[in-house]
């Protein structure tokens, strides 16, 4: 599969991002655009090519590939979390400390200063195999 292919239905993989049920509306949009940038970080293969509009303006470039939003409790996203990690799917992680931070350093610290296990999790994002990502957020359910 060429990188083109990615790109192109049927989908083989999936991006999915999975927030806190219990999270204001400001901090679910927040958390899913900081996720869905790990995402595009990670793989930049899944990112399309610019946009233009028909008066020649040109835009950026978007993920080429559909998104997933789920919402899950705390413990289904831990859970998610470890499933993860066992079927070695790099994560994406938001943690509740990091809506007290300024900036990418201090949000790293944040992360760095607890045990995986232990982190207060509000949101995860991941990309796989379709069949893996379903697997991983059993017990999560769709965004409304």
């Amino acid at each position: 599969m060429t990188d083109d292919d990615i790109l192109t239905p049927p989908f083989d993989t999936k991006v999915a991002i999975v927030v806190r049920e219990d999270l204001e509306t400001w901090q679910r949009l927040n958390v899913t655009a900081f996720l869905a940038s790990g995402v595009a970080t990670e793989w930049p293969q899944l990112v399309g090519e610019p946009y233009e509009d028909a008066d020649g303006t040109a835009y950026l470039r978007l993920l080429g590939v559909p998104v997933l939003v789920f919402e899950g409790s705390k413990e289904a996203i831990g859970t998610a979390r470890e499933r993860a990690l066992r079927r070695d799917l790099p994560l994406a992680v938001y943690t509740r400390d990091m809506f007290r931070t300024g900036h990418d350093a201090a949000n790293r610290a944040t992360v760095r200063a607890v045990h995986g296990a232990d982190l207060d999790l509000v949101g995860i994002a991941l990309h796989g195999p379709r069949n893996a990502v379903d697997k991983v957020l059993k017990g999560c359910s769709l965004h409304p």
